[in-house]
């Protein structure tokens, strides 16, 4: 059904190959449009779009969220949480707050 191509980069120009594995795959997630970009610029592309440090839509990077002390208020160790802990509610550390999360 699918026969291997040959397309050209929107970016950089060069060609590229797109197999029929990868169109076989690209028809199985329904995507109807076949790559503009060849796998090096589309790498690039996804770097500068959020994946790589660029902070996308006001969300922060795992790597860049400010994390706060806090005592586990199960196990009374010292853990970190990306939220300033007020005192007025319990905070836990990853291991206790686990089974508080499955209902």
């Amino acid at each position: 059904m699918f026969q291997d191509k040959t397309l050209v980069c929107k970016d950089c120009g060069n060609d590229f190959p797109f197999t029929a594995n990868e169109q076989e795959f690209f028809a199985s997630k329904g995507f109807t449009n076949e790559p503009g970009r060849c796998p090096g610029c589309r790498s690039a592309k996804k770097e500068q779009s959020g994946r790589g440090g660029y902070n996308h839509g006001g969300y922060q990077n795992r790597s860049e969220r400010q994390l706060y002390p806090a005592v586990c208020h199960s196990c009374g160790t010292t853990t970190t949480v990306p939220f300033q802990p007020s005192g007025d509610k319990p905070v836990y550390c990853r291991d206790c707050f686990k089974p508080k999360r499955q209902y």
